[in-house]
């Protein structure tokens, strides 16, 4: 099993050679160092992922920030930038102390899987096995007066009761406070000076208290998230007949050397920690002080060190530097679906989990699942998960990759911007600049000047498994759809939003409109993800929809023929101009993109009448297509296994 060379239990050698401050108070063990080339990456366009959150942190989005990236069990990148306090005095460092938030839920879910295999948890035990106050649940059904308007809160038994593996995915029925429902408002007793939700209380008090409230929907029957990870780590401290704190720092964090991680920071470590967003913590995790609440969903402290040897450890199939924690099969469990196929998905961003973000849901993962809709580079089958003030990890067993950002912010788009530049940085095996022509390559001005324009990549990642909008002969790629952003909604489909110029907004779909029926069948009673299948199909082929709109007394019959989707994150956009006989390519937004970066144009190299060389940096290579009559519709970059293809958009 993988090591994580040059990462002892305190931090990374990157602190010593990279970064070069050997100042801390503990002594650092110092082993050579790969070079990012040495481990697939460009050092240049790792470089832009520093560069990148120093403008968050002069723009005000984070006072700093910490990167941690390896591969092959090697890191790759460490670096901090900006500030550890909120006035920008004190530089950051590597070995900065964050707030991980829901950063935890990993770590609780691995602690019980951990108890799985010794036979003291059983996945498929009701809760109540172990937290009896928990059996007499009820699940509290909201219903509308239709003359009135007025909602009611009926109570009806479960169906089954809650398992250890609802806990685990999200399928519980337990929620959190501030929700729009009557049940989650509910969940707001638990919060304040008068509620549970206090770090002078216990889990076992939380449990009590949340056991007298209703479930907001069946176990089993909807992904939502919320409150299950606390009630897991209290089921865990039951099974183990320890304090959950004591479990983890015996079991897990010590024997893996996560020596910073934690459920508050002590005194002498103090000056490492990073001030929170808005001046001040939150009162339930206020990580400076002891606490007597254990949040197994929200409660650790940690460091990109700590949580690189954790992930390191999932990676290698439950082992890290000869410390057995699970089984290679328990972390495939975990990390492969958990969900039924029928599952609903509620209270959540698309972002997060769901048809919609691409993503499923594991024994404490969000798993990468469908390339067509993810809006993040990587590969299928990589997970991942995140903490509300942006710190965010995951882990690409395809690519034997683990990469880590700390932040504490309001929440942002952080989490996908370092993610595309992390894949942006791979380099191309084996490419070095191509072997000058025998006859310089001329082209004409009126052939060159047909190349200027636009062009749209889906990706800014050669890894990324993404299908390109056109394959290698310029036929386009995709899954047919309407090009519509659907939610499930107290069981009626919705329409929330449209593809631009997408089949549906031409065929006159509306935001809002509530689809009752695809193809004469009903929509009530289906999941979101069987509908999304439902209207997914072959290009050129036709769905039909009833659709009941407000103002409209008649129900709406429309049919669309399905077109090519690209349901994608933001991707790349570059410029290509003519200049003194030359054509010159910049990134035309933000993202930067192999060798081109916004307002930095770069003049490439022909090597025939449409393939073109960067002379310098990691040497790109680029390739124009066509359609019959020589117009240029798409542009390849690197062309060949690693290739990234563009299409004109201009």
């Amino acid at each position: 099993m993988k090591h994580l060379h040059g990462l002892p239990a305190t931090l990374s050698v990157l602190y010593l050679l990279t970064v070069g401050l050997a100042t801390g108070a503990r002594a650092y063990a110092v082993a050579p160092a790969d070079t990012p080339e040495a481990l697939g990456f460009s050092s240049s366009r790792l470089a832009r992922i520093a560069a990148w959150q120093r403008t968050q942190v002069d723009a005000g989005a984070f006072s700093g920030a910490v990167a941690a990236i390896a591969r092959n069990g090697k890191v790759a990148y460490l670096r901090a930038v900006g500030f550890r306090d909120a006035a920008k005095t004190i530089p950051l460092q590597p070995d900065a102390i964050f707030w991980i938030a829901s950063m935890t839920k990993p770590v609780t879910s691995v602690a019980a899987m951990m108890l799985v295999e010794e036979g003291r948890l059983d996945l498929e035990a009701p809760v109540h096995q172990y937290l009896p106050e928990l059996k007499d649940m009820m699940v509290g059904v909201e219903t509308k007066d239709p003359a009135g308007g007025q909602s009611k809160l009926t109570l009806e038994p479960q169906k089954r009761p809650m398992t250890v593996e609802d806990l685990l995915r999200h399928t519980s029925g337990l929620v959190v406070g501030g929700g729009s429902t009557e049940v989650h408002r509910l969940y707001n007793s638990l919060y304040g000076n008068a509620g549970v939700w206090r770090r002078d209380k216990t889990l076992a008090d939380f449990v009590l208290a949340l056991s007298k409230l209703p479930l907001a929907h069946q176990p089993g029957e909807v992904w939502e998230y919320g409150h299950s990870t606390d009630v897991l780590a209290r089921v865990i401290e039951v099974a183990s007949g320890q304090p959950f704190d004591q479990f983890l720092e015996t079991r897990l964090l010590e024997p893996l050397g996560m020596v910073d991680t934690g459920f508050y920071v002590p005194q002498a470590k103090l000056s490492r920690l990073v001030d929170p967003p808005g001046g001040g913590w939150p009162p339930v995790f206020d990580v400076t002080k002891p606490t007597r609440l254990f949040s197994g969903s929200g409660g650790l402290v940690s460091t990109a060190a700590d949580y690189l040897r954790f992930c390191q450890m999932l990676l290698n199939g439950g082992e890290l530097d000869g410390v057995h924690i699970l089984s290679p099969a328990t972390v495939q469990r975990m990390t492969t679906n958990a969900l039924p196929s029928d599952v609903r998905f509620a209270g959540v961003d698309s972002s997060f989990a769901g048809p919609q973000g691409g993503a499923t849901w594991g024994l404490g993962f969000a798993i990468r699942s469908d390339a067509a809709w993810s809006v993040v580079p990587g590969s299928v089958g990589s997970f991942s998960w995140m903490g509300i003030w942006g710190t965010y990890f995951w882990v690409d067993p395809a690519e034997q990759l683990i990469a880590v950002q700390l932040i504490q912010a309001a929440p942002g788009v952080f989490s996908s911007t370092f993610r595309d530049l992390t894949y942006g940085a791979f380099r191309v095996s084996d490419q070095g600049a191509p072997s000058p022509a025998t006859t310089p390559v001329t082209i004409d001005e009126a052939t060159l000047a047909a190349y200027a324009g636009i062009y749209r990549f889906s990706s800014t990642s050669s890894r990324d498994e993404q299908a390109p909008d056109r394959d290698t002969r310029g036929n386009l790629r995709g899954f047919g759809g309407v090009g519509i952003d659907l939610r499930m909604e107290n069981g009626r489909l919705r329409v929330v939003s449209l593809v631009q110029k997408g089949p549906a907004a031409g065929a006159g779909v509306m935001a809002n409109d509530i689809i009752t029926h695809l193809d004469g069948d009903a929509t009530q009673g289906k999941s979101l993800n069987q509908a999304i299948e439902k209207m997914r199909g072959p290009p050129n082929t036709k769905v039909r929809l009833r659709i009941v709109r407000k103002g409209q007394d008649a129900p709406i019959e429309i049919a669309i023929v399905r077109a090519p989707i690209r349901a994608t994150g933001t991707g790349a956009v570059l410029q290509v101009a003519v200049k003194n006989g030359k054509l010159q390519i910049e990134a035309h937004e933000a993202l930067p993109i192999l060798d081109f970066e916004k307002d930095s144009p770069i003049a490439v190299v022909p090597m025939s009448v449409d393939e073109f060389f960067v002379d310098g940096g990691d040497h790109t290579r680029l390739a124009f297509q066509h359609d019959g009559v020589g117009k240029a519709t798409g542009l390849v970059l690197n062309p060949g296994r690693w290739q990234i293809t563009g299409r004109r958009i201009d």
